[in-house]
């Protein structure tokens, strides 16, 4: 009953061209134009950054916690069942909402939309997205869907979706607001250099740990800058970054080593902590940052490491376009975001590669046609050659003996050394079970091992009757890769690629793209974000494998 009220709910919006939000809403809040139709009794603070939440409760506890929060919002919207408008949608119009800087999202399922990508791709260039995807673990995924109604596709996917459209994922409601308020406040970065200034030793190593797991530099200051540091800071301190201006550091002290760092163009960014020290001015330091920073157009992050004594300090920083944070792991976290973001702005994505058209589709259909005959869902591997074949993509020849006379001959046409392998869609660790034999160099040879494999195999699975053995001519010693794909029940195809061989599984070597609209720039990415590139490049003097060749296999399964 209730999902056929939805759609007599839906189609009367549809016709009277009103579009609905929900049904299963909480509302929605505009604090520019002092709209409060939730459930809400407190109208959150104003700002610029746009709330979607797929949890009407989660939209209610954060108006609350708002108020005391220091964050201000544009817009909030709690999506509900998403029958008449999607997250997509309201995404796509907050882009060119002029009182939104950021859109973060809370969301327990993502509406299947062809153009997903595409589509938030042309938004990410425009503003940040921030997506909280709950529903990672299992038991996560199957909550959210009893909760929403929807299918909730793998979360890998989620993950190579996300990433591939520019949009960010975050892991915690602290991670989502801390983020947001930094895109809400900063300008971005022109580079990933960044700079710190604290009055605590601990702070500013914790900064640079921070800085090292996420890729940061810290900036080697030039001999100009080393110098004016050099009049700011007593010589028991440091002008090495991270900065330490001493726990009695003045306002001045602070100020004049602000401006130095911030003046130097070798700079991108700067994290200025301050520790409540007796003789530490929250409130005159504070005013110092506001009015350095509004010199120059580079983001600056505020470290507060206390409690009651920086009330006053924050809501000046936050009001003058400065985010605070308690401690330093999360001002070099958000640095990292803003930095991340910046480089997105310059990325020109290529035409998406094209169908090929020197396929020998009769042959392929006929091997599916095939297995599907006999019941299977794995190709055998003589089959999945014969398909790379019928696709234009290299591989090592191999073929199917039902007997030992068979397995003798096909390894003699091949030329020796060859491999044998059980040939089962059953039985896919071969190796664990001796159903692998290497380096066969005579017929007589493969004859013997053809029984010994098929008799390795009986005795590791009794009742599972294998197809036959599998001749494979064997390959020069080289760099093992895995090309494949997998099929999301919500985004379609996926394109895999890492580390082959027996490593496969216990290494997790491995990246994946969305094959809808795949670029030849994002098949160069996703192999860099691999380990195994570094093989293929060349390393510690061993040849470099063809990386051409494999970028060619990756178009081609895509």
């Amino acid at each position: 009953e209730g999902v056929e009220r939805e759609n007599e709910l839906v189609a009367l919006g549809k016709k009277y061209g009103i579009n609905i939000i929900g049904p299963n809403s909480l509302g929605i809040t505009d604090s520019h134009s002092l709209l409060n139709a939730s459930f809400s009794q407190i109208m959150p603070p104003t700002g610029n950054i746009a709330f979607i939440s797929q949890s009407g409760a989660m939209m209610v506890a954060i108006i609350d916690w708002s108020v005391t929060s220091g964050i201000g919002f544009s817009k909030i919207i709690s999506l509900g069942n998403k029958a008449g408008t999607t997250e997509i949608e309201l995404i796509e119009y907050l882009s060119d909402d002029d009182e939104t800087a950021v859109v973060i999202c809370y969301l327990e399922s993502i509406t299947e939309d062809d153009d997903f990508v595409r589509t938030l791709r042309k938004v990410s260039y425009k503003k940040p997205v921030i997506i909280l995807k709950s529903g990672s673990s299992s038991a996560g995924a199957e909550a959210a869907s009893s909760h929403t109604g929807a299918l909730a596709g793998s979360d890998v996917a989620f993950d190579t979706a996300f990433k591939q459209s520019g949009v960010f994922r975050v892991t915690t409601m602290d991670e989502l607001f801390d983020v947001g308020l930094a895109f809400s406040k900063c300008p971005l970065p022109t580079g990933r250099n960044l700079a710190i200034i604290t009055n605590a030793g601990g702070g500013g190593v914790l900064s640079v740990d921070a800085m090292e797991r996420y890729g940061l530099d810290l900036v080697k200051f030039d001999e100009e800058t080393n110098a004016r540091l050099k009049e700011a800071v007593p010589e028991e301190g440091s002008i090495k970054n991270p900065i330490d201006v001493l726990g009695d550091a003045p306002v001045i002290r602070y100020k004049e080593s602000l401006e130095a760092v911030l003046d130097s163009d070798d700079v991108d960014g700067l994290v200025v902590m301050v520790c409540p020290t007796a003789s530490a001015d929250a409130d005159g330091i504070a005013n110092a940052l506001v009015e350095g920073a509004s010199e120059f157009d580079k983001p600056v992050i505020a470290v507060n490491m206390g409690g009651p004594t920086f009330e006053n300090a924050n809501d000046v920083l936050r009001d003058n376009g400065i985010p605070t944070y308690v401690f330093p792991e999360t001002a070099v976290k958000v640095f990292d975001y803003l930095a991340r973001f910046a480089a997105v702005q310059d990325r020109n994505y290529d035409d998406p590669v094209g169908a090929v058209d020197d396929v020998d589709k009769e042959a392929v259909e006929a091997i599916f046609a095939k297995v599907k005959e006999e019941e299977r869902d794995t190709l055998l591997g003589s089959e999945a050659y014969a398909v790379a074949e019928a696709y234009g993509i290299e591989a090592a020849p191999i073929k199917l003996a039902t007997s030992a006379e068979e397995a003798g001959v096909l390894a003699e046409e091949m030329e020796f050394p060859v491999v044998l392998k059980i040939a089962s869609d059953k039985i896919l660790h071969k190796s664990d079970i001796g159903g692998v034999k290497v380096g066969i160099q005579t017929k007589e040879e493969a004859e013997e091992v053809f029984e010994e494999i098929m008799a390795n195999a009986k005795k590791a699975h009794p009742d599972i009757i294998p197809n036959g053995v599998e001749v494979q001519k064997m390959m020069d010693s080289g760099i093992e890769v895995l090309v494949g794909m997998i099929r999301d029940a919500q985004f379609g195809p996926m394109i895999a690629f890492g580390m082959g061989g027996v490593l496969v599984n216990l290494l997790e070597d491995v990246s994946f793209k969305l094959a809808k609209g795949l670029t030849t720039e994002e098949i160069a990415e996703q192999m860099e974000d691999t380990k195994v590139m570094g093989l293929l490049k060349g390393f510690r003097g061993e040849a470099p494998g063809d990386i051409e060749a494999v970028k060619s296999a990756i178009i081609r399964v895509a």
